[in-house]
């Protein structure tokens, strides 16, 4: 049986992701169980609005919650000792994509801070950029993207634990800023002087 905890901190990223004006790709979303190991791992994707399909920007948004983790939450739960606190495993990867020629990667980065605002006592810590380049089934078509991610982890304090059985209202102060630095992000990179391929939609809307 799987504690509500995980479900309050998916609540509140929703809540406060929302409130940052963030459009939901409801379409990436997915909740997964490792059955061997138990781990839990939930995926989720926000663009800014009016970016038609697929957008332009997103953030990519994963969390794992590892055994260890659960079992950290049951024992404090019961209020056993346990000897460290849950953590959220957690990773944001802000991808700019359907560009038409190749990004200058030191210009993406320059417009990204080297980590995130403080979760708690922690930050989650930029990596390099990934470049992609993509064909069409048919190799006619080529469409570039970049990508660059932030990981850590989150620990959920006492504190934390202790509100968020009360509402998650805890939560939704300790994750609205992440929030609200993913929306200022991305629109930073709106911002950049790149070129874009047309929406999906659009092109259909040609023929």
């Amino acid at each position: 049986m799987l504690d509500h905890i995980l479900l309050e901190v998916i609540a509140a990223i929703r809540r406060t992701f929302e409130a940052a004006l963030l459009q939901r790709q409801a379409v990436e979303e997915r909740f997964q169980v490792d059955v061997f190991l138990g781990d839990v791992s939930w995926e989720t994707s926000y663009s800014l609005p009016g970016e038609g399909s697929p957008p332009r920007i997103r953030a990519d948004i994963t969390l794992d919650w590892p055994t260890w983790s659960q079992s950290a939450y049951r024992s404090w739960s019961i209020g056993e000792p346990a000897e460290d606190l849950p953590e959220l495993v957690m990773e944001i990867a802000l991808r700019v994509q359907r560009l038409s020629s190749v990004p200058d990667a030191a210009q993406i980065l320059a417009s990204l801070p080297e980590e995130s605002p403080p979760l708690g006592t922690d930050f989650l810590e930029r990596s390099g950029p990934t470049l992609e380049q993509v064909y069409e089934r048919s190799l006619e078509s080529l469409q570039y993207a970049a990508e660059v991610t932030y990981e850590g982890t989150y620990r959920l304090e006492e504190a934390v634990l202790k509100a968020a059985q009360d509402g998650g209202s805890a939560l939704d102060q300790a994750l609205g800023p992440l929030a609200r630095w993913v929306a200022s992000s991305l629109v930073r990179l709106g911002d950049l002087q790149l070129e874009f391929l047309p929406p999906d939609d659009e092109e259909g809307g040609r023929g």
